[in-house]
């Protein structure tokens, strides 16, 4: 545990959280805890100890200001306990996926071949604008970040969730930078009397993906304190990609042998004709024979090698948390407060073992060296080909994330108005770690690869030196079986990385009545906030040499200081007035200096308007942005290979039906007839394109500017007197962002190039003579926009209590009216609303529609999740091409498929016991829905096979229970 108090060296780390932090040491045991009690206590009735802490007032997301409605200006939806535990998911960050207005973030459990510390934590993406411009605070102040401005939300456990509301609105004015698609504010338990226990257990239908959680919360609460203990310990376990049809197969059941890449029988490039290769024959075992092989087909599946039966479709991990919270009362108008939690994450991943050949994308390619004795032709350094299937890659990655703030709120008059204040000091740790196995040791491969000798009749590596350092000739043209453990021993690598970044943050809060207007009183609050951003990264220095098949990368080091101040006004204008029961206005202002790129000041101004009792108009005007994180900034290089589509393929390319692309290419010396090649050495074979054998760079830019957002919302909230239980929502929204920082991604780079006709990006990237790319730069920069446009409704009725229960309807949906990018000012905007991008499916409506019923002690809840057809790239002009002569706009050539919409169906029971207990038993998919395959899934969003990350792969199961003592 962290939070021990034998640990001094930690302890003096946190400095200032050492009042909290002690609060560990209070615990007189390592307990497990989920949420606490729905049903209320006796501590938190009305006049408890547990009541009379809490302030009188309290500040909802999106203002600072306390005591007033000033929420129902701005589109905030909340999730209460009750709507958490019906989901029967066991992450936060999976519950918050659920919502119509979250997407798929950046990074998802089924990137398995992502090299990113990040792989593996749960994010949320709100408005379909990415990870890093959603803000996540609990209880109203930042969380722990990774170096790339992520927050891993399974770090924050679902035990001491109270609630989760999400502002659906631009916020950079009252939090500062990344709240430009919105904030999810964490709201915890803080009161809290006794014990409750929680256990879950869930499993997929196919067996596997079981996940166990258990939970253990105490609480004990006084007239002048309150403290909370609890952990929470979680086990998801890994899904594999050969458990299913729909996952066993790069490209799923329509195209079954489709996606074979480089097979585990050894290969060999002809020195003395490099047009011939040749594998060795299945079986033989005398590789230095060369009647032993035949000629590779690199159209045929035969030597070739389906990768997915060993890889994982979703990431396995583990968490164990510990929380602490405590309250003290130091006077009737002081409160003394502080939070501590630590939380450890791991992830576990395999992907098929390493493609090795001799052209490794580095200069040092491998040779099997003229005098070894396996090399089928003597003399001659021989390039080869084999994937080393029987050692596959294991990835193992660690996250260690502490939080602690301390601080003290209080209330005082002034004049007629009481005023209210806080002062925080938070400190934040994210120490991250990634081993990885299965690679190559490209030094020792060298050398088992080298020169042999026979030593009392075993054959030997030739040098001495080498021999006395562990040496084993490798015979590396040897099929599946063929290679001693002793070799494998010597030329495998295993090798960690390290990231850390660190957050310390001090605020201070005031907010307060200043006079009293015809309509009410005009409210402020300020603050002050300083905070000091520091990351690092250190990759294993092996892999950072390049002296591994590991992707190589430079470290990282760096930071900043944030210096900010903020001014927020409520100013009632009518009450009480024909058609103006209400009218009142909000503005705020916050300056933000940096001391990477300087100053900037962001703007807010929100309405809101009841002509009368049973309707409310609301608008804002927002203007936000976004810092670049410190791995934006000073990140340094790093290697990947990257699956595109060249557009200058003669056969699947937009240099097949486009004219001008054609002579664009041509004029760039790209042969008339070329062909892009993929890892195995095959040409492609359909519009997806394939995976280039050499690796790409990517960097950060120290130059990089903040990405600047205008948000303007309009919406109404209409609860009508005359339909008892009915509120109705609806909302407008409309982001445009400029200077997006961002990685151009290899197709983009081409297509922008030779489609769209933009001579910026033709210098990130070389061809060889034949037309193969051979080096391409991904780094970032301030490039372009991004503009999202679109609609949130909500239906909600409670129905009239009844003889057999209460019954309540809930509908929430979002409709995408428009999402277009442009990828610079000179570019030809891209509307990709209604596609699959990449990443994320851009649907043009998600809805959730729930039916709840109660009764006594028993209940139930079924959900529906639907999600609207997207379009997708064509596997091919004749096949799964509904559309041919439609655009598909994000490749630049003609041919959409589009796909069908998907609903999943959920289901709970609930029955309390008489014995204080609580039963849950449901299905999640309880028809076994599957969704579409889109192919124009990244590797982030579901690789291959490219199945939609979103989606449930299969019906899932669960039982829970409670007991509170």
């Amino acid at each position: 545990m962290v939070v021990s108090c034998g640990q001094k060296r930690l302890v003096a780390a946190r400095r200032a959280v050492l009042a909290v932090a002690l609060l560990g040491c209070l615990a007189p045991v390592a307990l497990l805890a989920q949420e606490a009690p729905q049903e209320p206590t006796p501590a938190t009735q009305a006049g408890s100890p547990a009541e009379m802490l809490a302030p009188v007032n309290v500040t909802v997301t999106g203002s600072r200001i306390r005591g007033i409605d000033v929420e129902t200006a701005q589109p905030v939806f909340t999730m209460d306990r009750a709507a958490i535990r019906a989901t029967g998911l066991t992450s936060l960050g999976d519950i918050v996926a659920r919502m119509p207005s979250a997407a798929t973030p950046e990074v998802t459990p089924q990137d398995t071949l992502s090299s990113s510390n990040d792989a593996g934590g749960r994010y949320v993406n709100l408005r379909n604008l990415g990870a890093v411009r959603t803000l996540v605070l609990v209880n109203g102040r930042r969380w722990t970040t990774s170096l790339g401005g992520l927050t891993d939300l399974s770090t924050i456990p679902v035990a001491i969730v109270d609630r989760i509301e999400v502002l659906k609105d631009g916020a950079s004015s009252i939090y500062g930078s990344d709240a430009i698609g919105g904030v999810v504010n964490i709201i915890t338990t803080d009161r809290f009397e006794g014990a409750s226990a929680d256990v879950l257990y869930g499993v997929n239908g196919k067996g596997d993906g079981a996940q166990k959680n258990g939970n253990f919360t105490w609480g004990r609460s006084t007239e002048r304190s309150s403290i909370i203990l609890g952990a929470s310990y979680e086990d998801g376990d890994t899904l594999d990609d050969d458990k299913r049809a729909l996952t066993r197969t790069a490209y799923g059941p329509r195209h079954p042998l489709d996606g074979y890449n480089m097979g585990p029988y050894g290969g060999v490039v002809d020195p003395r004709d490099p047009g011939n290769r040749y594998v060795i024959n299945h079986g033989a075992t005398d590789t230095a024979n060369l009647a032993n092989y035949h000629p590779y087909d690199v159209n045929s599946t035969a030597d070739k090698y389906n990768t997915q039966q060993d890889m994982s479709f979703r990431a396995g991990s583990k968490l164990r948390n510990l929380f602490a919270t405590g309250r003290y009362n130091l006077t009737d108008d002081i409160s003394l407060r502080g939070m501590a939690n630590y939380g450890v994450r791991d992830t576990r991943s395999q992907a098929a073992g390493y493609p090795l050949q001799s052209a490794t994308g580095r200069p040092d390619g491998l040779f099997i060296d003229p005098d070894n004795a396996y090399n089928p032709f003597p003399g001659y350094d021989t390039a080869f080909f084999r994937r080393t299937v029987e050692v596959p890659r294991m990835d193992w990655a660690k996250s260690k994330v502490f939080h602690a703030d301390a601080g003290a709120d209080g209330t005082f008059q002034w004049g007629d108005h009481t005023w209210n204040w806080d002062v925080t000091y938070a400190y934040s740790e994210d120490r991250a770690s990634r081993t990885t196995s299965g690679n190559i040791n490209l030094v020792n491969a060298r050398k088992a690869l080298g020169p042999t000798t026979t030593i009392d009749g075993q054959l030997a590596c030739a040098n001495a030196a080498d021999r006395a350092a562990g040496c084993v000739p490798w015979n590396i043209l040897a099929g599946p079986g063929g290679t001693p453990d002793a070799v494998w021993r010597y030329v495998t690598s295993t090798t960690t990385a390290h990231e850390t970044t660190r957050t310390n943050d001090v605020t201070a809060n005031l907010t307060g009545g200043i006079v009293d207007l015809p309509a009410g009183t005009l409210r402020v609050a300020g603050g002050l906030e300083h905070r000091r951003e520091d990351g690092r990264y250190v990759p294993d220095p092996a892999d950072s040499a390049g002296l591994t098949t590991q992707l190589a990368s430079a470290p990282t080091n760096g930071g900043y200081v944030v210096n900010e101040a903020y001014l927020e006004f409520d100013i009632p204008l009518l009450t009480d007035q024909p058609f103006a029961q209400e009218l009142a206005v909000n503005a705020s202002s916050r300056y933000s200096h940096y001391s990477a790129f300087g100053g900037r000041t962001n703007n807010k101004y929100s309405f809101r308007w009841k002509p009368f009792d049973d309707l409310l108009l609301r608008g804002t005007y927002a203007q936000g942005f976004r810092a670049p994180t410190v791995a934006d900034l000073y990140a340094g290089t790093a290697e990947s290979f990257e699956s595109f589509l060249d557009p200058c393929d003669s056969a699947y390319g937009a240099a097949a039906s486009d004219a001008a692309v054609r002579g664009r290419c041509a004029a760039a010396g790209v042969p008339a007839n070329y062909r892009q090649i993929d890892q195995s050495g095959a040409q492609i074979t359909s519009n997806t394109g394939g995976q280039n054998p050499s690796a790409f760079t990517a960097g950060a830019n120290p130059r990089l500017k903040p990405e600047s957002s205008i948000t303007r919302t309009a919406g109404l909230v209409y609860s009508p007197v005359y339909v008892d239980g009915l509120d109705v929502t609806l909302d407008y929204y409309k982001v445009d962002i400029r200077d997006v920082i961002t990685p151009i991604l290899a197709g983009d780079i081409l297509n922008f190039c030779y489609v769209r006709n933009d001579p910026t990006y033709c210098g990130r990237f070389t061809r060889a003579a034949n037309g193969s790319i051979t080096s391409l730069d991904e780094s970032l920069v301030n490039l372009g926009s991004l503009r999202t446009e679109g609609y949130d409704l909500g239906l909600h009725y409670r129905f009239p209590q009844t003889s057999v229960g209460e019954f309540a309807l809930l509908s929430d949906s979002t409709y995408l009216k428009d999402y277009t990018q442009r990828s610079s000012a000179s570019a030809e905007p891209r509307q990709l609303a209604g596609y699959m991008n990449g990443v994320q499916g851009l649907y043009r409506v998600r809805s959730n529609l729930s039916l709840d019923w109660s009764w006594e002690r028993f209940g139930a809840t079924w959900t529906v999740r639907y999600y609207s057809g997207l379009k997708d790239s064509c596997w091919s002009s004749t096949v799964e091409c509904n559309k041919p002569d439609t655009l598909n706009v994000i490749s630049g050539v003609d041919g959409v498929s589009q796909k069908g919409g998907v609903a999943f169906n959920d289901l709970q029971f609930r029955w309390a016991t008489p014995w204080n207990g609580n039963v849950r038993v449901g299905v999640n998919n309880v028809f076994a829905r599957k969704g579409p395959l889109y192919y124009n899934v990244s590797s982030a969003g579901g690789g291959s096979p490219p199945y939609n990350p979103a989606f449930d792969i299969d019906r899932y199961f669960y039982i829970g229970y409670q007991q509170r003592f």
